[in-house]
């Protein structure tokens, strides 16, 4: 599990417990008239707004006449498709796309590509940082459209939405201007953040589709009353949707796609000139790594010296098999010998999110953070207790200037390990 072996501790052995995202599907059946009038509007009661629809429209017109279209989705577990048996095949991604495809290139659906990069328990402020490397591909792929759900897990976004703004703008402004869709999906006690985040979608007169404003009047309700589907039917376990709820939010996707379709064309695209609504400053983050940090930084490992190889995996695309995140990192081990610690970064940047990673593992401490020699938080890896990328804010400033970021282990902890999984930065 470790990469560059050295002078370290040979008794080492990393065991952590079970990624909890990798959830199976419930075994509990539905009986769902998916074709009722009553079912019909459980869906139309998803689209929270039609928006502008000028980019959405190219794209199903592009699709029609064959040209190739890149559809694409970023957001957490649920976008990974947890709950969903087998996930690459029936999460909300894998099944809205094959609806766009079905409707818009039946002929031809090799012409439509599908991106999934859903990353279970990590909010839009990892997802800015990851945008261009997980979506783009690192300028290999353009999308069309883009659909970016984090309405249950940015709670404890340290930008309070301006992460989540920023990825908005950034996705609105690369490459074939693509249209941006947001989905607002809902846990079991029919709670999520639409109240915070859909007006920033209503600001740019997005296209917006909200689990909440479909399923949740209809829970409290018999079946007499006008219930479709129940919370036991609807959910897997508190967070992520059975292959039924996966099924609703692709068929919410699909109205959306159909009433846009249908819809007399705007005359001209959203307005993305307008002073921000919460905040732009991540639109420019950029990815720094083991793979290239020392082109962009100057560099002094210390003890972290080594690559973590047990890592967060996630289901990209259609793949059926799980790709490990931020393999580039830099990882503590103790070592025998070796007088020099910290890890030191030298770097000219005006904001700066450090990812590290969350393990359930006793092996790993708690590490201690300074900027410009002075402390300023700690990261500990047990806040949630399963292998899992933590995004942290060290600071948030105006100007861009030369700094220095030093991580050391917290004392007591020197023997333990701690994995730096990369850095957003904005220079």
């Amino acid at each position: 599990m470790l990469g560059n072996t050295g002078d370290v501790d040979e008794n080492l052995e990393l065991t952590a417990p079970r990624d909890p995202v990798g959830v199976d599907e419930s075994s509990f059946k539905t009986d769902i008239d998916y074709d009722s009038p009553a079912y019909l509007e459980l869906i139309a009661r998803s689209l929270l707004n039609k928006g502008n629809n000028v980019r959405l429209k190219r794209a199903i017109e592009k699709a029609r006449q064959g040209v190739p279209v890149v559809i694409a989705y970023i957001g957490g577990s649920i976008t990974q498709g947890a709950g969903a048996s087998p996930i690459h095949l029936q999460s909300y991604a894998y099944r809205s796309y094959e609806r766009f495809k079905l409707m818009f290139a039946p002929s031809d659906g090799n012409s439509i590509q599908l991106v999934k990069a859903g990353v279970g328990g990590t909010p839009s402020e990892l997802g800015v940082v990851r945008y261009e490397r997980d979506v783009l591909r690192d300028g290999t792929i353009q999308p069309d459209i883009v659909i970016i759900e984090f309405a249950v897990n940015d709670a404890d976004d340290e930008t309070r939405g301006n992460c989540y703004e920023s990825l908005i703008l950034k996705a609105l402004a690369n490459g074939h201007h693509p249209a941006v869709i947001l989905m607002f999906s809902v846990f079991q006690n029919d709670w999520n953040l639409q109240d915070r985040l859909a007006p920033i979608g209503w600001y740019y007169n997005l296209p917006m589709v909200s689990m909440k404003d479909a399923l949740v009047e209809q829970f409290g309700k018999t079946k007499t009353e006008g219930n479709i589907i129940s919370k036991q039917q609807y959910f897997h376990d508190i967070y992520h949707p059975t292959n039924a709820g996966h099924r609703i939010m692709a068929d919410a996707l699909a109205y959306l796609f159909q009433v846009t379709d249908l819809s007399e064309p705007d005359q001209e695209e959203p307005d993305l000139r307008k002073t921000p609504l919460i905040g732009n400053d991540y639109v420019n983050v950029k990815l720094l790594d083991r793979k290239n940090g020392n082109q962009l930084a100057r560099i002094d490992t210390g003890r972290f010296r080594h690559i973590d190889t047990d890592l967060q995996m996630s289901e990209m695309d259609d793949h059926e098999y799980r790709t490990p995140l931020f393999p580039n990192n830099w990882m503590h081990v103790p070592y025998k010998t070796m007088s020099q610690s910290c890890f030191k970064l030298c770097l000219r940047c005006k904001r700066l999110i450090l990812i590290f990673k969350d393990s359930g593992s006793e092996q790993f401490g708690t590490a201690n953070i300074k900027v410009d020699g002075k402390y300023v938080k700690k990261a500990d890896p047990h806040q949630v207790n399963w292998t899992h990328c933590h995004a942290m804010l060290l600071f948030d400033e105006n100007q861009a200037k030369e700094h220095t970021i030093e991580i050391e282990m917290m004392e007591g902890h020197e023997d333990r390990l701690f994995t730096i999984l990369g850095f957003g930065y904005v220079d």
